[in-house]
């Protein structure tokens, strides 16, 4: 048996010896494509973070603000402070509840909503969707300023419109000030009205990968709407949902703005705060900014260690 040797020409063997860098070159491209990402992200995130750190770990008040004073370095001073506030860690307790509670109404809205455009007429969902679109759009102050009207005592419309029902007597109520439930209340009818966009349109652009022909097979086998939605649709939107929800966690457990403002109309106790007012109060408004800083580091870890634990989850999840 004979063994032919077929010749390896030069022009061969330069297209063999270009593939490698050529696929080096590939290789990196991604990588060189986000770099300019991660280095404005370490400039405009890593400086904020490194200088929280340091501050936090110094006594820096209204004279090391001024220049007339170099800040003292009093390491754990700060964190052991505020581990021994009971004020704060009863705040810590407040905002947790509030985000997880805000979190999931919203997400359960906002699937519905989703839901509801895939049911009703191309019009309906048209003005559905916009509707939802100026709902997301309306700046922060002037849908607070609506809202403190709607629930205003004197002049508010929900005071106006419960009072029409017969036996009950609104007039004068104060939604805002009376007892922190109620408060808080308040806050999360706005956050979620303000969020249920973003959930909305998030879940209704994946119940577009739901497979019409499946749905329709299941439902000629008999399967009811809740079983079609246990077993069809909610895997499709599993990964959906983990993720916004996962946002509106962190979000609302940094909400400020709306609870500035909803203080700035009503009572300005430490019994009506969240972290992120509080934070400022200690920090900005009470010159603090040692202790400022170190409870932001803490909101930082807790917000670390919140997604860590349901995006290594979430991973988990999905590698079975």
């Amino acid at each position: 048996m004979t063994t032919t040797v077929v010749p390896v020409t030069r022009d061969e063997r330069g297209r063999k010896g270009s593939t490698e860098p050529s696929a080096r070159r590939v290789a990196l491209a991604p990588y060189l494509l986000i770099l300019g990402a991660v280095l404005v992200l370490l400039l405009g995130m890593g400086y904020p973070v490194v200088w929280q750190i340091v501050t936090s770990f110094q006594k820096y008040g209204a004279l090391q603000q001024l220049g007339g004073k170099a800040p003292d370095f009093v390491w754990f001073d700060n964190y052991i402070a505020i581990a021994d506030n009971s004020t704060f860690w009863a705040v810590v307790t407040r905002s947790v509840v509030f985000c997880l509670v805000t979190a999931f109404i919203t997400i359960v809205i906002g699937v519905l909503l989703a839901l509801l455009m895939t049911k009703v007429h191309a019009v309906a969902r048209f003005v559905l969707q916009i509707a939802l679109l100026l709902a997301w759009a309306m700046p922060v102050i002037a849908a607070m300023t609506v809202f403190i009207w709607l629930f205003d005592r004197q002049r508010g419309v929900v005071n106006y419109l419960l009072g029409l029902i017969p036996g009950v007597d609104m007039n004068g109520f104060n939604w805002i000030g009376t007892t922190p439930p109620l408060f808080f209340a308040v806050a999360s009818i706005i956050i979620v009205w303000m969020s249920v966009p973003f959930v909305a349109f998030s879940a209704y652009a994946g119940l577009t990968q739901v497979s019409g022909e499946v749905l329709e097979a299941s439902h000629l086998d008999g399967a009811g709407a809740v079983q079609r939605f246990r077993f069809i649709i909610f895997p499709v939107l599993k990964p959906v949902i983990a993720i916004v929800l996962l946002l509106n966690l962190i979000w609302d457990l940094r909400v400020f703005a709306q609870i500035t403002l909803l203080q700035d109309a009503g009572p300005k106790s430490t019994d009506y705060d969240l972290l992120g007012t509080y934070i400022y109060k200690t920090g900005v408004a009470g010159l603090d900014f040692g202790g400022g800083a170190a409870m932001s580091i803490f909101v930082l870890a807790l917000t670390i260690a919140l997604s860590w634990f349901y995006v290594r989850n979430l991973v988990k999840e999905e590698s079975r």
